[in-house]
């Protein structure tokens, strides 16, 4: 049985204050939602995130997960870079480290582990009117200007 999950990343400036959203669907179609907020990262880190918070929500034993996302960074990199950037390191083809380097390994966890999904990428383009990219986008878009409160011990 899989699910699948809805993914977005936003930024407010880059860098700047950020949201992402995680929308996971189970093979019935009922939905949950994740999402949250950073104060200072970039789009692409949101992006990571979504997609990382999204597999960490997933109910124990599910393997199968379909992504659904808008951005090429992550399907390039979680399809075609990943393998490379462990070959050497976590560098970069120019021998830098990889940009966002400790969400991508985090992701990868998910990818080459026992805790091992197996992950059917799909690509969609943004603001087109795909409905579980657009509310991933706006949940994500409300989320940067969320504040959290702190309560005194």
């Amino acid at each position: 049985m899989c699910w699948t999950i809805y993914t977005d990343g936003a930024c407010s400036g880059n860098p700047g204050q950020g949201g992402w959203a995680a929308i996971l669907e189970s093979p019935d179609g009922e939905r949950h939602c994740f999402c949250g907020w950073d104060p200072n990262t970039t789009n692409n880190a949101m992006e990571l995130t979504a997609v990382i918070k999204g597999l960490q929500g997933l109910p124990g034993g599910v393997k199968q997960v379909k992504v659904v996302t808008d951005s090429r960074y992550i399907v390039d990199g979680a399809t075609k870079w990943i393998p490379n950037w462990v070959k050497n390191s976590w560098k970069s083809s120019k021998g830098t480290e990889v940009a966002n380097v400790i969400l991508w390994q985090e992701l990868y966890r998910y990818l080459d582990s026992d805790m091992r999904f197996e992950i059917k990428w799909e690509w969609v383009k943004a603001h087109n009117g795909h409905e579980g990219n657009e509310l991933a986008d706006g949940l994500a878009r409300r989320a940067i200007n969320w504040k959290p409160s702190y309560l005194a011990p």
